[in-house]
């Protein structure tokens, strides 16, 4: 057996950079993969009807929409990139808004079903396949709008790399949109008993096996190992600010227009999804609203 002081000394600070490098990029393999899974069965389920979506329902929920509107008004006549834009159901609705529209994400299978989707639909996009935190250099400021919604930020290790690479894409006085599930709701397990098993903030990977998906448990995913990571609302917005981003604008809600979870009770009278823990509703949403300087 080595001792502490042989074993050490061999791991330097270029060997761990190494190494980590190697982690990250099979965590991202291992997430690519669930994606591509994700991406054959999803089209036709709670979440994402492609029949509606091809006779012209707009995916687009109120949340978006009122954040879209605090960002910019009207998207008609603005360079807009939506990113981890799966299989591009939001990038053709901002699309028949009248936005000029990029899809960026990191699955081929995806992207692939993103541009049949559009196709059927009659609409225009380009579709790049990229890392959301190294976007190619001839995408940076190009656009009016960085647009990014609904579990996106779980995936991100590097939550200043990714604001980083928002902040270039924007042209200068350009915004981003970022509309998120909020932390509280991913750290919860079960309310009846209140179980937490996610942390609040970033602690590193954490490792999950689960089978189905957040648009249906029993859909048969055959990769079914994800890497995921935790960023309090107090990361995501002061990402933003180091990032050189002018938080214009950030919103909490208590209540979702859908169950992106998958396994709320409800929705309720007013026909809102909510995470009770007895009688209070937990924040389930947060919306950021940031400008790159002009």
């Amino acid at each position: 057996m080595l001792s502490s002081q042989v074993a050490w000394p061999l791991l330097d600070s270029g060997r761990l950079q190494v190494l980590k490098l190697l982690m990250d990029k099979n965590a991202r393999e291992t997430n690519r993969r669930n994606w591509d899974a994700r991406a054959r069965v999803h089209g036709q389920d709670r979440l994402y009807d492609s029949a509606q979506l091809v006779a012209g329902a707009s995916s687009l929920t109120d949340v978006e929409l009122e954040g879209l509107r605090r960002a910019v008004g009207q998207v008609a006549g603005l360079d807009v990139i939506h990113l981890q834009c799966h299989i591009g159901f939001d990038s053709i609705s901002l699309a028949r808004l009248g936005g000029r529209v990029t899809g960026l994400d990191f699955s081929p299978v995806a992207l692939a079903k993103a541009a049949a989707l559009a196709g059927q639909c009659g609409v225009e996009v380009a579709w790049v396949a990229a890392d959301v935190c190294d976007p190619p250099a001839s995408l940076f400021g190009r656009f009016d709008l960085v647009y990014a919604t609904i579990g996106v930020l779980c995936w991100i290790e590097d939550i200043d790399a990714w604001m980083s690479a928002a902040h270039h894409l924007l042209r200068p006085g350009g915004t981003l949109l970022l509309v998120e599930l909020h932390p509280f709701q991913f750290m919860i397990d079960t309310t009846d008993p209140l179980v937490f098993d996610f942390p609040y903030s970033f602690d590193g990977p954490h490792r999950l096996d689960s089978a189905g998906s957040y648009t249906d448990p029993s859909a048969d995913i055959k990769a079914t190992q994800t890497v995921q990571y935790a960023h309090s609302v107090g990361e995501v917005v002061t990402a933003a600010i180091e990032a050189g981003l002018v938080v214009r604008w950030l919103a909490e809600r208590t209540n979702a227009p859908r169950d992106f979870r998958g396994d709320l009770v409800g929705p309720e009278a007013d026909g809102r999804y909510r995470l009770r823990l007895g009688a209070e509703a937990a924040p389930m949403l947060y919306t950021v609203v940031a400008d790159r300087p002009v």
